[in-house]
Order: structure tokens, then sequence, then C-alpha cells
């Protein structure tokens, strides 16, 4: 079970981003939408996706990376690294840092 909730975790960024749009004045991302958006790409255990989520969100993601991170595209499912997938730099560092974390922190409450 453990190998697949890290398994889990170190695909939730794939599963989560895609390439960004823009709209005029979006709305702000929250926990909330991270973990559903989690849950919605295939990560099963709710309290491992509100776990993620909280982490995702605390690392200090921009919005916009947090927007990117939360559409689901089915072009980007199997892309590795965040900025292919159109998060700027800064924002990919926070989210490789923060799957890292989520595998520490998240895996050890299961």
């Amino acid at each position: 079970m453990r190998i697949s909730l890290l398994a889990a975790a170190l695909v939730a960024l794939p599963l989560l981003a895609a390439c960004g749009g823009g709209d005029d004045k979006p709305a702000d991302v929250s926990q909330a939408d991270v973990s559903k958006a989690l849950q919605d790409g295939g990560l099963k255990d709710a309290a491992l996706a509100d776990c993620a989520a909280k982490i995702y969100v605390g690392q200090g993601i921009s919005q916009a990376g947090l927007r990117v991170m939360i559409k689901n595209d089915a072009k980007s499912a199997a892309a590795t690294d965040p900025e292919s997938l159109g998060m700027s730099k800064e924002d990919a560092e926070k989210a490789r840092a923060a799957t890292s974390k989520i595998v520490t922190d998240c895996l050890k409450q299961q």
C-alpha cells in the first residue's frame, strides 16, 4: 500500500498540469481546488489529496502556477517536468520541492 501511495504522490503533478490559458480575471485557486483536481486526476485517497494540496499551496506556488496545475489536459498527463507544462521556472522549482515534501510528509500520515 505504501508503494502505491508513493507512486500516486510522484505522478500527482503530471496528472494535474496542463498548458495554461488566460482569463481576464480568473478566480484564485484554493487548496480545495487543488485537492479536487488531484482526486479528479486519479488520486483516489482523499486524505492524501488534501495533504498534497496543502503542501502545494503552502509551498508558495503562484496563482498562475496553481491554475496550470489544476487544468487537466490529456496531452500533458504524460509530461513530467513542470516547466514543460507552462509553469515559470520559480513555480516549477516550488512544485518539485512540494512533490518531494508530499512523499515524506503525507505518506507518513497513511
